[in-house]
């Protein structure tokens, strides 16, 4: 299947929700302008993956489901599986699972082990074993020990599989094992390039035809709306991710930037108090103050004019991306970038492209 702009995708239900059926509006909104995927992250309060995928499925025609991302390790390796399998039938092969690396001081907080790249090639082994109707017996690695896993004999699924992650190392290990990636949001231009190399490096090592791992970037939209809005959408988005020991960390050394930022964002008092998000806890007037701590260049996002937003689109293509997953704001307030898009789109550069992140 392939919607009008199948290398375009968004995130519903951005960042904190507490009203997730409002998914149901977004998705009908997306497919009427021609958006290709749909991409849900995880939050276990009310955004659980499997029940958003069902619901995602169930009301829409054309579009991709895919998650971006949940974790290997917070299901049993056959319900992961099975909830893969499930919404793949439910959607006639609509779905894609993207998975990542998570947090690991997350991990130990939830007593699970932290993950490595040891355990996912392990158990994306076998989910594609079990996809294909085959049997898992006997199995001991670094996934866990498993004396024997099935589904069923007639399952032949080609479920595509996502890597959610930004880091060197995590690139050329997509490169290597999965059907497509997912970079993060608030990466410059050159951190994207750079991002894609290690994917090609990956897919070169393993002996895979060059390119043939798609790469999607994330990119904060935020078009036409007002000053209260784009503290919300987009600052608040940015403040939320440098409030997550680790990832900031990563998410400021592949961009270059100056750890020095990280360190004083964090001492501010409105961050040093706060117990819990900033996205889902901060006022409009907490948002204001906290933006001066963040410097523009930490903001690589498409906001402005419809205008503005759609050259932003071109500069991830000519960056080297696959797709751009539009976060932040809901389809329809990115209705004018959309259009606006359409009409400066290279038509050619998308021929033979599906709704699938990896086609």
């Amino acid at each position: 299947m392939t919607s009008k702009f199948p290398e375009l995708g968004f995130y519903t239900l951005a960042g904190h929700t507490r009203t997730p059926a409002d998914l149901i509006t977004e998705i009908a909104d997306a497919e009427a302008l021609g958006l290709g995927s749909a991409w849900i992250s995880e939050r276990f309060d009310v955004k659980e993956i499997g029940a958003l995928c069902g619901a995602a499925g169930a009301c829409s025609k054309d579009l991709f489901v895919c998650t971006g991302a949940t974790n290997h390790n917070t299901r049993h390796p056959i319900v992961t599986a099975g909830l893969a399998t499930t919404v793949s039938r439910m959607t006639g092969g609509r779905f894609a699972l993207g998975i990542g690396r998570g947090f690991d001081f997350r991990m130990g907080m939830w007593g699970l082990p932290k993950i490595n790249f040891s355990q996912m090639e392990d158990v994306i082994g076998i989910w594609r074993t079990l996809w294909s109707g085959g049997r898992v017996m006997g199995h001991d690695g670094p996934a866990g020990k498993f004396p024997y896993l099935h589904m069923s004999d007639w399952l032949d699924e080609k479920i595509p599989l996502v890597m959610c992650g930004i880091g060197p190392k995590t690139m050329e290990f997509a490169g290597k094992h999965f059907d497509a990636v997912l970079l993060t949001t608030f990466l410059s231009d050159e951190t994207v390039t750079r991002c894609i190399e290690h994917v090609r490096r990956g897919e070169e090592a393993a002996g895979r035809e060059p390119g043939s791992v798609k790469v999607w970037t994330v990119l904060a939209t935020c078009c036409n709306l007002s000053e209260e809005q784009r503290l919300h959408y987009i600052v608040a988005r940015m403040a939320t991710y440098m409030q997550a020991p680790i990832y900031a960390e990563m998410l400021v050394q592949v961009n270059g930037w100056d750890p020095k930022v990280l360190e004083d964002f964090r001492k501010h008092p409105i961050v040093a108090n706060l117990l819990g998000g900033v996205d889902s806890l901060c006022s409009t007037e907490q948002l204001a103050e906290l933006a001066k701590e963040i410097p523009e260049e930490w903001l690589p996002a498409a906001v402005g004019t419809p205008e503005q937003c759609a050259e932003r689109f071109q500069d991830q293509f000519k960056a080297g991306a696959d797709g751009i997953v539009l976060h932040a704001s809901t389809p329809k307030e990115m209705a004018p970038a959309i259009e606006a898009y359409g009409k400066i789109r290279v038509d050619s550069d998308f021929e033979g492209r599906t709704n699938s992140p990896a086609g």
